[in-house]
């Protein structure tokens, strides 16, 4: 992947509603050959889709333990809330890390489900402190 291809992907990240002829004239290519590019990096699976980013009140990063071996009770059961964004199952500590955006309302109706099987560490949002490309 080369500088273009990598400017290409900060100006999408950034306002995914960009045409091609827009790119083109900020990386100084013509829109077909942004397109192109763009084809290219859906093949080569560097973009893994398009989507939209929500700017939610409320953000969580939770790390869930199991306390028994019902992985698949689990899953089924963080997997019926819309509130979930991302679920992973991951090595270390955590058998499981999701990140949503729970209201305290909603954040206590999952912990008394998952507590059934696990147990958790949540981590709040403060800020987002990422410096996006400008």
């Amino acid at each position: 992947m080369d500088q273009i291809n990598n400017d290409i992907l900060n100006l999408l990240r950034k306002n995914g509603r960009l045409s091609n002829k827009e790119i083109g004239k900020m990386v100084h290519l013509t829109g077909q050959a942004v397109g192109q590019r763009i084809s290219s990096m859906i093949e080569d699976e560097i973009i893994a889709h398009f989507t939209v980013s929500l700017n939610y009140k409320n953000r969580q990063f939770i790390r869930i333990f199991m306390n028994n071996n019902h992985f698949s009770d689990v899953e089924s059961a963080i997997n019926q809330y819309h509130e979930v964004d991302s679920f992973y199952k991951v090595s270390g500590q955590a058998c499981y890390i999701v990140t949503a955006h729970f209201n305290q309302e909603q954040l206590s109706v999952f912990i008394n489900h998952i507590s059934n099987w696990a147990r958790y560490s949540i981590e709040v949002v403060l800020k987002d402190v990422k410096d996006y490309p400008k």
